[in-house]
């Protein structure tokens, strides 16, 4: 005979809703800053990996164990099991961290289409808007300099770019490395900058090998990484450093050093880089005497691209499907704290945490309040860090211009579902492979607002087990959840959509230094067109 859990049970797993909207709205909107205990803000690191999923970190159980840097960071500093992107796929997740916003608010969606992912390739017309405040052009405020190193995607044409929005340096693309893979006169290969000017483009001057996977990227935002912190310890000047790389999107590469080391193939090679590389990160702080000073954060921007796989994907551990999706698979992210003497070590904090978590937090530890004018959906974490303290507050899992489902406690609604259609699921594209649950991976969006499919995420992980609508549990949940569903809808106001509209002539073609190294090409002109977003 099954047996649901009693009333009173339910009501602890609810307790959190219990507690006035207008506190959470305070934590969101109007935390008082916190002094630290020395009195110094910390220099800030933020390590976003791509397309990294949850379960690829031996401290999260994947059997191989071939991250023994990031398991000792864990080790050392405090683990989120319970942390999201903004997003399921790069661009929105990206924007959402640096403002602290939903994409729905900043910008980061498309209304081509109802609960389209969309993103930033280099054909896209729009990007980061101006009005959106991004976290170097906070912390300026209290006098931090800024560095990102690697993908930004938040928009290639010049008004979008890094160096515009508050950081002071840049190394790395505007756009993903999938392509183009070689040089034609229609088709621009992608820049590379270092800082205002392109010092190249992938698959000319910064290569990698589709067919071993090998590239010396990784090394070289490693090199940068660890010159910067130097440059930044010897002249006692606070920090915040973005380390944004993308090994592991697809095409996945590695360094010569790594290519074959991996139980896991090419995408193991990647990771293993990766967890080298943090580890000579976190071991430079400590030899310039920075480190309890300096408060690093690790997570990925969605959740691993199972589409590419077997070769050329990451792990999900045991949540359903993957990238794209916004199912856990495509959506929880691993996450971990580390900064010695004020993170106690060995901590497993359950917060519900989110990648725009960071934007708030972080004007936190340097002192500074948020923005008023603005609604923000991130928490300051400050005591989740310091004093392992839970903050309760939903997760909202948007799909484009839809809010597809809500996390509160333990327990999801669905109020849309979707992997992705016919279309694209019969030339061979699969979010979910070899996970199929009827109604819930469908490939037709289905709609179920008047009736959400709910699961308890403590007793299933591959939301493969809809709780009963005829039960006292699904009833009592429904009740909790309509009303912060239903002040969420009613409060949204979206941002102005800038991933709408595309046009060939507003490519890389010619970046600013090209002409010194003579890499400018002539475009077509402008024909602008509404993008089409399949997923």
């Amino acid at each position: 005979m099954i047996s649901f859990p009693s009333t009173e049970q339910i009501a602890m797993d609810l307790k959190f809703i219990q507690s006035s909207l207008i506190i959470i709205c305070s934590f969101i909107c109007s935390c008082t800053s916190k002094v630290l205990s020395n009195g110094s803000a910390p220099n800030i690191i933020i390590m976003l990996m791509d397309d990294m999923g949850w379960g690829d970190l031996g401290v999260f159980g994947e059997p191989s164990k071939e991250t023994p840097n990031l398991d000792r960071m864990a080790a050392e500093g405090m683990l989120f099991p319970n942390f999201y992107s903004a997003n399921p796929l790069c661009s929105p997740s990206r924007a959402a961290l640096l403002t602290g916003r939903l994409p729905i608010r900043n910008g980061f969606y498309s209304t081509n289409g109802h609960a389209r992912n969309a993103y930033t390739p280099q054909q896209i017309v729009g990007g980061i808007p101006k009005e959106e405040i991004l976290i170097p052009e906070m912390l300026k405020k209290a006098g931090y300099v800024s560095k990102i190193i690697g993908k930004w995607h938040l928009g290639h044409r010049p008004q979008f770019l890094p160096l515009q929005h508050g950081f002071d340096e840049w190394f790395g693309a505007p756009n993903c490395h999938f392509g183009p893979y070689s040089s034609k006169e229609e088709t621009p290969n992608i820049p590379v900058y270092n800082n205002s000017e392109m010092v190249g483009r992938y698959y000319e001057d910064f290569m990698i090998n589709r067919k071993t996977g090998e590239s010396n990227l990784t090394q070289l935002y490693l090199e940068e990484a660890l010159g910067y912190i130097r440059r930044q310890a010897a002249s006692h000047q606070r920090f915040f450093m973005y380390w944004a790389i993308d090994s592991t999107h697809a095409p996945v590469y590695a360094s010569e050093k790594f290519i074959g080391k991996s139980q896991r193939g090419r995408y193991g090679d990647a990771v293993m880089e990766i967890d080298h590389s943090v580890g000579l990160i976190l071991k430079e702080l400590q030899t310039q005497g920075i480190s309890e000073n300096t408060f690093v954060f690790f997570t990925s921007d969605n959740g691993a691209a199972l589409m590419s796989g077997p070769l050329q994907a990451g792990s999900n551990g045991p949540f359903l499907c993957g990238k794209e999706t916004t199912f856990e698979g495509g959506m929880r992210e691993p996450a971990i704290a580390w900064w010695p003497g004020h993170i106690k070590a060995g901590q497993v904090s359950y917060q519900l945490g989110s990648v725009m978590d960071l934007f708030t937090t972080s004007l936190s530890l340097a002192g500074l309040q948020p923005p008023t004018d603005r609604e923000l959906d991130g928490l300051d974490l400050t005591h989740v860090l310091l004093e392992n303290r839970i903050i309760e507050r939903p997760i909202f899992y948007y799909r484009g211009n839809e809010m597809m489902a809500v996390r509160m406690g333990l327990y999801k609604a669905h109020y849309w579902t979707w992997s992705n259609s016919w279309e694209e699921f019969k030339k061979g594209i699969d979010f979910c492979p070899g996970q199929s649950i009827p109604v819930v991976t469908s490939h037709t969006q289905e709609e179920h607002t008047q009736q959400p499919i709910i699961f308890h995420l403590g007793r299933d992980l591959g939301e493969k087990y809809p709780i009963s609508v005829s039960s006292a549990e699904y009833q009592a949940v429904l009740k909790q959840i309509s009303p912060v569903v239903e002040k969420h809808r009613k409060e949204l106001v979206p941002g102005m959509p800038q991933l709408n509209m595309c046009d060939l002539a507003v490519m890389n073609w010619a970046p600013a230094g090209c002409e010194k190294l003579g890499k400018c090409l002539k475009g077509p002109e402008t024909n602008p067109w509404k993008c089409e977003w399949p997923h």
